[in-house]
């Protein structure tokens, strides 16, 4: 076999292997140009294509001082002797291989681990409700990268119970820890009752390259998409939001509104439910902080009377 039929062979191999080069700049946060040096591992790196190609992707020549056959022996006897207990000095640390998260109203991916984080890690949330009277908040865990939860990979879920109230009053911290030995605790507390539940999760952690792969790369097809419809769905939730608060200023406050003040906030309104309708995100923004604006008196009206309501409850 030629050096031509060998390359030609090997490109389409050597081609994927682009991407991992690029990620992994862009996961360390760093640019080609800030690398000291590029060290060939592998006796395959030997080959001028791959030679080649390292200099392409990385802009500079490869460091070829350090036998790739023996680096590879070289860091197997280091982790053999970390793992024994032979070496303490250096410390290897593993990673999540996707981002973790729960789904939210709107069917959104929240993410509380990011990809790439370092194990062991604990970090959370606190959520609340978004239905009036609510009593039970189900958590669905997720793991993935993209920016709907559908489009995730469903770990477990479970519920947990609270006071009935209305939304937006309940409060429950959502906390994800990975241990060192990989395994994710899901703990999910009510702040005001103090009760909680935990699940634990085996496989968070141990995914194949192949699945991390596929996933990552869904995501960057689907970005722009993906990206459009969360903005959307935000967009949508708020302008939901503030119609019905805008609503119940409305019932509450009664003729404390004057005419002309409710024949401008109901053209408003208009103005949201028809951006709704025509499904463009700007458009819908605007229109709802348009109305959000515009209805901070009657806002300022409402904590006035609950203020009053208050202080003439007590004895």
């Amino acid at each position: 076999i030629t050096r031509a039929e060998l390359d030609q062979i090997a490109r389409p191999i050597l081609e994927k292997t682009r991407g991992h080069c690029i990620r992994a700049l862009a996961d360390a946060k760093l640019a080609a140009t800030d690398l000291d040096e590029v060290i060939l591992v592998g006796g395959v790196t030997r080959m001028p294509l791959v030679q080649a190609m390292v200099e392409e992707i990385f802009g500079r020549v490869p460091n070829l001082t350090q036998n790739p056959d023996e680096a590879v022996a070289l860091g197997a006897t280091i982790q053999a002797g970390i793992l024994s207990g032979a070496v303490r000095d250096v410390v290897l640390l593993d990673v999540t291989p996707l981002s973790l998260g729960i789904e939210t109203f709107g069917g959104l991916m929240n993410v509380i681990i990011p990809r790439n984080s370092t194990i062991p890690i604990k970090a959370g949330e606190m959520f609340t409700t978004a239905v009036n009277q609510q009593t039970v908040m189900r958590i669905k865990v997720l793991q993935g990268e993209r920016e709907m939860a559908r489009d995730n990979w469903p770990l477990g879920e479970f519920e947990i119970d609270f006071d009935r109230a209305p939304k937006g009053i309940a409060r429950v911290g959502v906390q994800f820890e990975i241990d060192a030995n990989g395994i994710l605790h899901v703990l999910a507390r009510d702040t005001k009752t103090g009760r909680e539940k935990v699940v634990e999760i085996n496989s968070a952690v141990d995914v194949s390259d192949e699945a991390v792969e596929a996933m990552i790369g869904a995501s960057l097809e689907h970005a722009f998409d993906d990206m459009s419809e969360r903005v959307w769905t935000e967009a949508k939730l708020k302008a939901d939001e503030m119609i019905g608060a805008v609503e119940n200023a409305f019932s509450v406050l009664g003729d404390e509104i004057s005419a002309n003040e409710k024949v401008e906030l109901d053209l408003m309104l208009s103005e949201v439910r028809r951006a709704m309708e025509s499904g463009e995100a700007q458009r819908l923004t605007k229109a709802t902080a348009a109305l959000d604006h515009a209805t901070e008196p009657l806002a300022a009206l409402l904590v006035e009377r609950a203020l009053a309501e208050a202080g003439g409850s007590r004895p």
